[in-house]
C-alpha cells in the first residue's frame, strides 16, 4: 500500500514542482532563485499599485461625504494600513513567504487559512474586475469599442503577461513604471499651477448633501478605502523575493520593505486625494462631467484637453489607463491564481496547474465586469472591507500581540504540513468574530446609528479576539510538532533562512533546507528521507507524514 501512494504523492509532487519553479506558487521562495536587488523587487511590488482605483474611490466617497470627511477617512485608513502591513510585510521579506503561509502559522492552521485564501481570491477579482471596468471606458471614449468587448479585451490580454510569474512581471513593472508616472503627476501639477482657484473649490466642496464634517461620514469613507486593506497580500507576493538581509544591504533592504511594503498605502492615499481634486475640478467648471466627474479616464481626459491638442489628449488618456490596467491587473490575475492553487491544492491533495485557476480568477473578473459593478461599486467595496480586516487585523496581531508581547506564538514562522495543527481556533474565532459582527453592523442589524461604525467593529474586535483565545487556549494548537527530523540548521549566521539543499524522496529534486522536512518513510537501509513541503501538501494519504508529538 506505501508504494502505491508513495507514487500518488510523486506524479503530483513532480508535476507541481516543475510548474512552480519559476513563480513558486506553493510555497517558500528559496534563495538561489532570489537574484534581483532589494530596488528591483520593492519597484516590481510598487509598479502593482499603479491602479486608477484610487481614482475612483477618492472621487466616490468625496462626492457621497465630502472633502473634509473624505480626507479624515483616507488619514484613518493609511494608518490602520501601515500599523497592520508593518509586521506582515517584515515576517514575507524576512523569511521569504506569501501570506497565506504567513497566514498558516498566525494562528490560523494548515487548512484554517484556506478561509483567508479565498478572502484574498476574491479581493483580486473585485479589484481585476474594477480596473477592467476602467480601461473598457477608456477604449470606449478613445477607440469607439463597445464596454462588452472592451471588458473581454482587457481581460483576454492579461493572461498572457501572468503565465511566467516573477521574472516577466519584474521587467514589465519597472519598464513602465517611468512613462506611468509622468503621465498621472503631470496633468495634476498642471491642474494646480494653471487653475489655483481648484485648490480652494476642492478644500470647500461639501459633497452631495454639503452636510459638513461628521464622525458617520468620516466613517464611511474609511471603510470603503478599507476595502483595499487586502493589498498588502499583492504586495508581499513581491516582497517574498526579497534577498538575505546582511550588513552589508540592510539599509536597502529596510528601506525598500517598509516604502513597497506598508509604505504602498502612501502613494494609494495620494492617489485617492488626486482623484477626489479632480472630480471635484470637473463638477465645479464642466457642468456636462457630472455624471462622470469619478471615471478615472474622462478625470484625466478633461485635463489633459486643456494642456495638449485634443487628439493628443485622447492619446495619452488611453495610453495612461491602458498601462495602469495592465500594471495593476497582471499582480491580480497571478495573486489571485496563487491564492485559488494554493486552497485547492490543499484540499484535494491535487495540482491541477496555476494556468487552471488563472483562468478561473479572468472568468470571474470578467462576469462582474459585464454585469457593470463599477455602478454599486461603493457597496461591494464597504461589504468587502469587513472581510479584508478582518483577517489582516487578525494575522497582525497575532504576530505583533501574539508572539512579540505575550509569547504565545512560535516567532519563527511556520508553515509545513505535518508541523502545523489542521485548525487553530486563535486565528478563526478572532476572524470569524471579527468578520461576522462588522458586517451585521455594515448591513443595519445593530441599529441605523452604528452602521458606519462597521471597519471600527473589524478592528477592534480582531485585535482583541485574538490574543483572548491564544490566552485562553494557552498556544496550544499553533504546533503538531517543534522537531521536523532534520539536523541542519534553518537559518544563516544572519538569521536568513538558509540555502542548504537536501532531496526530495518524492520527487528527487534539491530543495532548499526551509522548505523541507523529515519523511516518516525510512530509505531502504533505515536512513531519513526528507520531503519538500509541496510534495507533501500532494500527499494523499500521508505516508511521509510524522506522527504528532506529545
Amino acid at each position: 500500500m506505501v508504494d502505491v501512494d508513495t507514487r500518488s504523492t510523486n506524479s503530483d509532487g513532480i508535476a507541481a514542482a516543475k510548474e512552480t519553479l519559476e513563480d513558486y506558487t506553493l510555497r517558500f521562495a528559496p534563495r538561489s532563485y532570489r537574484k534581483w536587488s532589494p530596488a528591483v523587487v520593492g519597484i516590481s511590488a510598487l509598479g502593482g499599485i499603479a491602479y486608477l482605483a484610487d481614482f475612483a474611490i477618492g472621487a466616490n466617497i468625496g462626492i457621497a461625504h465630502g472633502t473634509g470627511n473624505a480626507l479624515l477617512g483616507i488619514a484613518i485608513f493609511s494608518i490602520i494600513v501601515m500599523l497592520t502591513g508593518f509586521p506582515l510585510a517584515y515576517y514575507a521579506a524576512r523569511y521569504n513567504i506569501d501570506l497565506d503561509l504567513i497566514t498558516r502559522g498566525s494562528g490560523f492552521g494548515y487548512y484554517g487559512s484556506v478561509i483567508t485564501n479565498i478572502v484574498f481570491a476574491s479581493f483580486t477579482f473585485i479589484f481585476f474586475a474594477l480596473e477592467g471596468s476602467i480601461m473598457a471606458q477608456g477604449l470606449e471614449l478613445g477607440l469607439g469599442i463597445p464596454l462588452w468587448l472592451g471588458y473581454l479585451l482587457s481581460t483576454v490580454l492579461i493572461f498572457p503577461l501572468v503565465i511566467y510569474g516573477m521574472n516577466t512581471l519584474a521587467k514589465l513593472q519597472v519598464w513602465t513604471t517611468p512613462l506611468w508616472l509622468l503621465l498621472m503627476v503631470l496633468p495634476f501639477g498642471f491642474l494646480v499651477v494653471r487653475h489655483p482657484e481648484s485648490v480652494d473649490a476642492f478644500w470647500s466642496y461639501g459633497g452631495k448633501d454639503g452636510a459638513g464634517v461628521s464622525i458617520s461620514g468620516t466613517l464611511l469613507a474609511a471603510g470603503v478605502c478599507l476595502s483595499l486593506i487586502a493589498q498588502i497580500a499583492e504586495q508581499i507576493d513581491y516582497l517574498r523575493f526579497m534577498p538575505p538581509r546582511t550588513p552589508e544591504n540592510s539599509r536597502k533592504w529596510w528601506t525598500w520593505m517598509l516604502l513597497a511594503g506598508p509604505g504602498w498605502v502612501l502613494f494609494g492615499a495620494i492617489k485617492q486625494v488626486v482623484g477626489l481634486f479632480l472630480a471635484v475640478y470637473l463638477i465645479a467648471n464642466l457642468p456636462a462631467a457630472q455624471g462622470i466627474a469619478n471615471q478615472p479616464v474622462h478625470q484625466f481626459l478633461e485635463i489633459y484637453k486643456d494642456m495638449v491638442p485634443g487628439w493628443l489628449a485622447m492619446t495619452l488618456a488611453v495610453v495612461l489607463v491602458v498601462i495602469s490596467q495592465i500594471k495593476i491587473n497582471v499582480t491580480n490575475a497571478y495573486s489571485g491564481s496563487l491564492a485559488w492553487t494554493n486552497s485547492y491544492t490543499r484540499v484535494t491533495k491535487t495540482y491541477p496547474g496555476r494556468l487552471v485557476f488563472l483562468g478561473v480568477n479572468l472568468a470571474i473578473a470578467l462576469i462582474l465586469m459585464e454585469a457593470n459593478m463599477f455602478d454599486f461599486l461603493n457597496n461591494i467595496l464597504g461589504f468587502y472591507a469587513n472581510c479584508g480586516i478582518a483577517w489582516i487585523v487578525t494575522v497582525a496581531t497575532d504576530i505583533a500581540i501574539n508572539k512579540y508581547v505575550l509569547k504565545i506564538s512560535p516567532k519563527v514562522p511556520e508553515f509545513r504540513r505535518g508541523m502545523l495543527y489542521d485548525f487553530n481556533p486563535v486565528g478563526l474565532v478572532g476572524f470569524g468574530l471579527s468578520a461576522v459582527l462588522s458586517i451585521m453592523t455594515f448591513f443595519g442589524l445593530f441599529g441605523e446609528l452604528l452602521k458606519p461604525y462597521s471597519p471600527i467593529v473589524a478592528v477592534l474586535v480582531a485585535f482583541v479576539a485574538t490574543p483572548l483565545t491564544a490566552i485562553l487556549t494557552k498556544g496550544k494548537y499553533y504546533l503538531r510538532r517543534t522537531d521536523d527530523g532534520i539536523e541542519l540548521p534553518m537559518f544563516d549566521e544572519h538569521g536568513n533562512p538558509t540555502g542548504e539543499t537536501l532531496t526530495c524522496v518524492a520527487t528527487g529534486m534539491e530543495f532548499e533546507r526551509p522548505d523541507m522536512i523529515a519523511s516518516a518513510v525510512p530509505g531502504p537501509a533505515g536512513e531519513i528521507q526528507y520531503i519538500s513541503s509541496l510534495a507533501l501538501s500532494t500527499d494523499k494519504h500521508g505516508v511521509h507524514l510524522l506522527p504528532r508529538q506529545h
